[in-house]
């Protein structure tokens, strides 16, 4: 009897523990939600005083409240990835890598495949996470840049100098831990005629946007990097900041070949701006959503480990009593 009673009373915890789960899980997206719809209307209008990032927002979602009041802002329909799979990427172009040359972007290619990153180097958030996400992986993949494969990191910032792509090159060089691959790492700047002409080929959609009372110019934009052939054809896309290196390898082997991948869920990451003096966010960081996640299920597993300690320390405790009762 005790034991059954135990098991109830264990069970009677455990639909308490699920039930604020499910409170908790129903309501903090509720929660951004409600952030979101504060500033939707004016988004287009907010000054840019901030950075985050918002993520994991599939395109599908999007598309079904663009345009309409009080949802998803409208600047953000202008900003996305479309994967234009066996594209042919515009190799006469030209760019200046982080020495001051001129350089054509098809001398990157011919010989062996590339990972194309669009990012621009003075971005505070999401290009740093996206660089690093890809500097992390590479690290888990037996080819060797320069050897087996290219990297060609382009600023769609037309104002960032060679200066500035020497920098970031040295930098994820160093997190790289190998600087014997240096010449398999390429970090380009350039024009808006040539940036425009490769950002749409490869189907990199991001909005320009101004900061206020300042010279500053910073963007709102998706993350995503671009595997592509020795032909210059773009083979796969994979999507926000951070890879697998299976899939990276596997991508690479194939873009080796010339075979050309399939599309992938448009999970998107953005790079966002929000106006402090509304005192409302319109977008959130990706990092908080998983953080609740987590402490949830921590909060959760030491509630149900506690309660079941408990109940079997009194189930015990009363064992031992009747015996020694008896």
């Amino acid at each position: 009897m005790q034991c059954t009673s135990t098991i109830r009373r264990t069970r009677r915890y455990a639909a308490g523990a699920a039930t604020a789960a499910i409170v908790v899980c129903m309501t903090f997206p509720a929660a951004l939600l409600r952030a979101q719809e504060k500033t939707a209307p004016n988004a287009q209008q907010s000054t840019v005083q901030g950075m985050w990032s918002y993520g994991n927002m599939r395109r599908s979602v999007q598309e079904k409240t663009e345009g309409a009041k009080d949802q998803t802002p409208g600047l953000l329909s202008r900003v996305g990835i479309q994967q234009n799979l066996n594209g042919q990427l515009p190799l006469d172009v030209t760019f200046t890598n982080s020495t001051g040359e001129q350089v054509k972007l098809g001398e990157y290619f011919g010989k062996r495949p590339a990972i194309l990153a669009l990012v621009y180097y003075r971005c505070p958030m999401l290009c740093s996470e996206e660089l690093e996400g890809l500097t992390s992986a590479l690290k888990m993949v037996n080819f060797v840049p320069g050897k087996d494969f290219d990297i060609v990191v382009v600023s769609f910032d037309p104002t960032e100098g060679p200066a500035l792509a020497a920098e970031r090159k040295a930098h994820y060089l160093k997190l790289y831990g190998h600087p014997e691959t240096a010449d398999g790492w390429h970090f380009l700047t350039g024009t808006q005629p040539n940036i425009d002409a490769l950002t749409q080929a490869v189907g990199f959609h991001y909005v320009k946007l101004k900061v206020p009372g300042t010279n500053l110019t910073q963007y709102a934009h998706a993350s995503s990097i671009q595997i592509v052939t020795p032909e210059g054809k773009l083979a796969q896309y994979y999507m926000g900041v951070e890879y697998s290196p299976k899939d990276m390898l596997l991508g690479l082997d194939e873009a080796s070949s010339n075979k050309i991948g399939s599309p992938v869920d448009n999970i998107l990451t953005y790079c966002y701006h929000y106006d402090p003096t509304t005192n409302t966010h319109s977008l959130v960081v990706a990092r908080v959503v998983q953080l609740g996640a987590l402490l949830t299920l921590v909060v959760l597993g030491g509630f149900m480990a506690m309660m079941l300690r408990r109940d079997f320390r009194q189930a015990h405790q009363a064992e031992t009593e009747k015996k020694v009762n008896g």
